[in-house]
């Protein structure tokens, strides 16, 4: 009883110092922000993450040092992602929350900018050299450096319901640690075999597989669902290191708080908090299937997560199309794909892949539209934290989630 008390003051003490760390945080955006809106008139340097294309003009997504934005310029301005510009925006009339949440401007003036040299474009310009086709370079971009997506390959991303598979989060994480953890299994294992035998080899190539991930994290511009990944996974080896349930609720949110503490934003990030869910409800499989044939598990696993994903899915994006369900094969075909497209990368033969890419990407289907009704979405999201606590709760899920999958595909 004594050791529990112990245990849970520390959870406490741990929480209120997060806390602490996210009042520090926010109060520094919040001075960046009085920056933001000291003058109607404010002038900084942006890079153009995204562009929109309207019947009427563009709509660009930009990045300053400080904050995201977006602004709309004349259709007929030759700008490009990736462009550096000095640009004047109109600042009042925004709000602490909107600038948080990524505000709209309108657009004063603007210049061009030589485009600084980054590590980053040496990656883009081996990816596209792999390919002719537009979109499945986009795909590329995305899959290996975050770089946002078009409108036209974020639809086709919805329609076959892999969102979670282009969007940089755990998974590629895990095929990233396991790349990096065996590249250097045999050349350290002899170094630590001469030199320093009395150390945990395992643990030596996890230390250098994180330091590799966060120079990855770094590269990719710090991706919320990303960096939720790589906290998850180096408080988990933490834990392992101390003997402590690393498959817990508990771990799941205190990932969520140490990454809220350092990037407040990140509340209002949509990516961030599909990939919480998806680790929520992971754990939540673990918790209620753990006793399963090891085999059935595979297929049950990616089966029972497409279902029980798509009502938080649909309340955010309507498209439903019955391609939807290859995403359940598409996930787990992804496992070798993508450490396979990393080499084919780099030893430049992707190329000989596009074909049956193109193929995909370019398939004609019928998509409809069917949104979560919101009074369900509560009682969907009410009953998938009871679930945490109550088994009953966990069939009310369930039972839910068959209905909603009837009602989007059948009905």
């Amino acid at each position: 009883m004594i050791i529990k008390i112990k245990y849970y003051n520390k959870q406490v003490l741990a929480i209120l110092f997060l806390l602490f760390i996210f009042l520090i945080n926010l109060s520094i955006e919040y001075n960046k922000y009085l920056d933001l809106i000291d003058e109607e008139i404010y002038e900084t340097k942006v890079e153009v993450l995204n562009i929109y294309e309207k019947p009427t003009k563009k709509v660009l997504r930009l990045k300053s040092a400080n904050f995201d934005f977006f602004t709309d310029i004349k259709k007929d301005e030759d700008i490009v992602k990736s462009d550096f510009l000095n640009i004047a925006i109109i600042s009042f009339n925004i709000t602490f929350l909107d600038y948080l949440k990524g505000f709209y401007t309108k657009t004063i003036y603007f210049d061009y900018l030589e485009k600084p040299a980054k590590f980053s474009d040496k990656i883009i310009k081996k990816i596209d050299s792999n390919h002719e086709d537009k979109i499945i370079k986009e795909l590329f971009q995305a899959l290996f450096l975050a770089i946002p997506i078009s409108k036209e390959l974020r639809d086709i991303c919805t329609n076959y319901s892999i969102s979670h598979l282009i969007a940089l989060s755990g998974f590629h994480l895990v095929v990233l640690s396991f790349v990096i953890y065996w590249m250097f299994y045999f050349p350290y294992n002899s170094f630590h075999q001469k030199y320093f035998p009395f150390r945990n080899k395992k643990y030596d190539l996890l230390l250098i597989s994180i330091f590799f991930l966060f120079c990855y994290l770094l590269l990719t511009n710090i991706v919320p669902s990303l960096l939720r990944a790589f906290v998850m996974f180096v408080l988990m080896i933490f834990l392992l290191r101390s003997n402590i349930k690393i498959v817990s609720f508990m771990t799941l949110l205190f990932t969520f708080l140490i990454v809220i503490a350092l990037f407040p934003k990140f509340l209002f990030s949509l990516g961030f908090w599909f990939s919480i869910m998806a680790v929520f409800y992971i754990f939540l499989f673990v918790k209620y299937f753990v006793d399963l044939n090891k085999y059935l598990q595979i297929i049950f696993f990616n089966i029972w997560m497409f279902l029980i994903f798509n009502p938080i899915v649909h309340f955010y994006f309507p498209q439903t199309s019955y391609e939807q369900f290859l995403s359940i094969i598409i996930t787990i075909f992804f496992t070798l794909f993508y450490p396979i497209e990393i080499f084919a990368h780099i030893f430049d033969f992707a190329s000989y892949f596009d074909g049956f890419i193109k193929y995909f990407l370019y398939h004609e289907m019928y998509v409809y539209e069917v949104f979560t009704p919101f009074y369900f979405f509560i009682v969907y999201l009410g009953s998938s934290l009871g679930s945490i606590f109550y088994k009953k709760a966990f069939y009310l899920l369930n039972i839910l989630m068959i209905i909603f999958n009837i009602y989007l595909y059948v009905i």
